[in-house]
């Protein structure tokens, strides 16, 4: 079988009349992404959004950070992050702003 595709092959055979096939490989640069969500006590405001997204951000292979706000009760924090977080680690940072975790999902 032949076709026409101005590779400058002309076929898909070898000279033993066997099938060649031509693998290349690529890296793949697409970055994985674990995301944690976490339900953060005492946020009441955008300040809070803000304290609590920079500390997050602070953390090692955090790429992203959204929060929904409930200023009447638990707010709902998503890292996106390049690896997996430890439960200490995303604690810390809540504590740091000054704020409560209640749970962490990931």
């Amino acid at each position: 079988m032949s076709h026409n595709c101005n590779c400058g092959c002309s076929s898909n055979s070898s000279e033993n009349g066997k099938d060649l096939l031509q693998i290349i490989t690529r890296p793949d640069n697409a970055v994985a992404t674990t995301r944690t969500e976490i339900r953060i006590s005492g946020m009441t405001c955008g300040h809070c959004v803000a304290s609590v997204t920079e500390e997050l951000k602070e953390i090692s292979g955090v790429n992203d950070v959204e929060i929904i706000l409930d200023a009447t009760g638990i707010s709902t924090a998503t890292v996106s992050s390049s690896t997996a977080l430890s439960e200490e680690t995303i604690k810390n940072a809540i504590d740091e702003a000054g704020y409560t975790v209640e749970a962490i999902n990931a």
